[in-house]
């Protein structure tokens, strides 16, 4: 969710935990002397991750002085990545893909369960801070389309009834289940494997959810 704008409310001050230094340091040991700038990507990534998903300006700064660079090289690669958000994101940051392959096997219905239940569009934070909507381009995940990214799961073959209790259960604080929701085992076909069937290990595999559109 990148741009060219910082937010508007900035934290003054902002220092990696003692863990994150350790792990700062054993990925800057990986390149050679004087090349230590080639970390800037994991580095902003780990400050993120630290900053509930998002980077202050104050992050940049911090990154910047450990790899020793001007700020507004780092600030120019964190704008330039859409993986790296300038503003505040909710708890579940939900990336609909709109792609073809996607769009074909339904991503519209994604994204009207999602404004019908949250009440956002792309780019809107719902009321609760718990949802922020981003649609993108490929994500990767074709064969199972349609999908949603949420943080760093993927969730896929889904329509408009699953991805209402997708939300349901991510806003009840629930656990899920990344993958397929119908239960598809990686990219097999829709109906079930065709080839190499005596290798699976059992008939059924277990839904995603904990609800089920059945005991709706």
């Amino acid at each position: 969710m990148s741009g060219n704008e910082l937010a508007s409310d900035q934290p003054e001050v902002f220092e990696f935990s003692e863990e994150n230094q350790k792990l700062i340091e054993g990925i800057i040991a990986k390149y050679p002397e004087g090349r230590q700038a080639s970390a800037v990507i994991p580095l902003l990534d780990i400050a993120q991750r630290q900053h509930e998903n998002w980077l202050p300006k104050v992050a940049i700064e911090k990154v910047a002085e450990i790899l020793d660079m001007a700020p507004i090289r780092v600030l120019e690669v964190a704008t330039f990545y859409t993986m790296f958000n300038l503003k505040p994101v909710g708890r579940h940051f939900l990336q609909v893909c709109k792609t073809t392959p996607c769009w074909l096997r339904g991503s519209d219905n994604v994204l009207k369960c999602i404004g019908d239940k949250l009440g956002i569009s792309n780019g809107e934070t719902s009321s609760d801070g718990l949802f922020t909507l981003l649609e993108v381009e490929c994500l990767g995940a074709c064969v199972n389309a349609p999908i949603i990214q949420i943080n760093d799961d993927f969730y896929e073959d889904l329509d408009y009834e699953t991805t209402s209790l997708l939300l349901d259960d991510l806003r009840n604080g629930e656990a899920t289940k990344p993958g397929s929701v119908i239960g598809r085992n990686q990219s097999e076909n829709i109906d079930g494997a065709t080839t190499l069937t005596s290798l699976k290990e059992a008939d059924g595999v277990v839904p995603a959810f904990s609800k089920t559109i059945d005991s709706k």
